[in-house]
């Protein structure tokens, strides 16, 4: 018996009205990116759907249309991709079936996923410095000999990006600048920029160097000294010290806005002020500068205390050992003369080998000038001739 026309059109309505029930029963799942949706090329990154149902069934899909036969119908939640490629770039969502064909979530919202390390990484600086004050502002600058025509600024351990667009102008490339501030505990941190094209905006650059932006002031500041002074001969052991009456576990080291790295606490120095040591090895003259200290704690890495007062570090001259005379015993437990003793006795003995050096020559050119013939200064030196009334032949 052939369906009429009323048959059919009711058969519809209701398989539309199911699949519309089945659609509004379940919420959209949601897709997350495991370690990061920041993927360096050839690495793996897994992509795992979230859904409070019965479904078992999930798919993963690529919203620019590419196919991922492999990862369709997989009866767990958990996808991986890799090691990546940069057609691996782009957004994804994820979708919940069950058995029956007309039981299935809503997509979930896209997740982008970024393959970084595409392209040569860019530079970034901190304007008009990496340490700050709570309120102020800073700029960080990226750029790079590539021609990218956008910028991402990127915070660690944070989910944000600041993305611009750099102007491209003729002959020459035009940096990227992005303001922070003003300037709290939550945006104090290690950032890192890349780079990329417009035609291409999930693939990235290898991240650039790091650049960590400390917020300065949150503590008093400790003090800075040098062991043994802070002028130095070429050569000598230089040790800088920071003491600080707080119970800080960090103390960093900065010559001017050369970050000397960081030493954690090794004791307590005098009137119980903890303090931390910085050895610099052999002085130089490229030790001289400007030396200053912060101390912080290891729970608040980027919160630092006041700047100790400048050490102003004088590294002169060169070291002269000064050898012991064989004259003078140097054995254990015999009497040494001081030091200036030995510095007299020098002095003396030079002299007397100067002024003996010096008779020498002399006599030697006397005689010499005495035995050349026809000098009318022989009748001066009569001792030069064996007698004073011999006659020339």
């Amino acid at each position: 018996m052939c369906p009429t026309l009323l048959s059919l059109l009711s058969l519809g309505f209701c398989v539309s009205l199911r699949i519309w029930a089945a659609v509004g029963e379940y919420d959209k799942p949601s897709l997350s990116a495991w370690p990061s949706p920041m993927v360096p090329l050839g690495q793996t990154v897994t992509l795992q759907c979230h859904f409070r149902s019965p479904f078992k069934i999930f798919r993963l899909f690529k919203t620019d249309g590419a196919s991922l036969p492999e990862l369709h119908g997989n009866h767990f939640n958990n996808f991986t991709l890799g090691p990546v490629t940069r057609e691996h770039a782009g957004s994804y969502t994820c979708s919940g079936f069950s058995r029956s064909p007309f039981e299935f979530s809503r997509h979930s919202d896209p997740l982008q996923i970024v393959v970084t390390g595409v392209f040569t990484k860019p530079s970034i600086s901190a304007h008009p410095s990496p340490l700050m004050r709570a309120g102020e502002n800073v700029t960080l600058r990226c750029h790079s000999l590539l021609w990218f025509d956008e910028f991402t600024l990127h915070q660690e351990n944070s989910t944000g990006h600041f993305q611009r667009r750099g102007q491209m102008l003729t002959g020459g490339h035009v940096p990227a600048d992005f303001s922070i501030g003003p300037m709290t505990v939550a945006s104090a941190g290690t950032y890192r920029c890349y780079g990329s094209l417009s035609r291409s905006p999930f693939v990235w650059s290898a991240p650039s160097d790091p650049v960590d932006i400390i917020i300065t002031g949150w503590s008093r500041k400790p003090s800075l000294s040098a062991l043994g002074g802070p002028v130095v001969t070429s050569g000598e052991n230089v040790t800088l010290v920071c003491s600080s009456e707080s119970a800080f576990d960090q103390f960093h080291l900065l010559k001017e806005t050369e970050d000397l790295g960081h030493l954690l606490s090794v004791g307590w120095g005098p009137r119980g002020a903890l303090q931390a040591e910085f050895p610099l090895g052999p002085g130089t003259p490229a030790h001289s500068g400007v030396y200053r200290c912060y101390g912080s704690f290891t729970r608040s890495p980027y919160s630092w205390s006041d700047s100790s007062d400048p050490l102003f570090l004088s590294v002169t001259g060169s070291t002269t050992s000064t050898y012991p005379s064989p004259m003078i015993p140097h054995t254990t437990g015999e009497t040494q003369l001081p030091q200036e003793h030995f510095s007299t006795w020098y002095i003396i003995l030079g002299l007397s080998i100067a002024f003996t050096s010096t008779s020498i020559i002399l006599s030697a050119l006397v005689c010499h000038w005495c035995s050349t013939p026809n000098r009318k200064s022989e009748e001066m030196l009569p001792t030069c001739r064996e007698s004073p009334w011999r006659t020339e032949q």
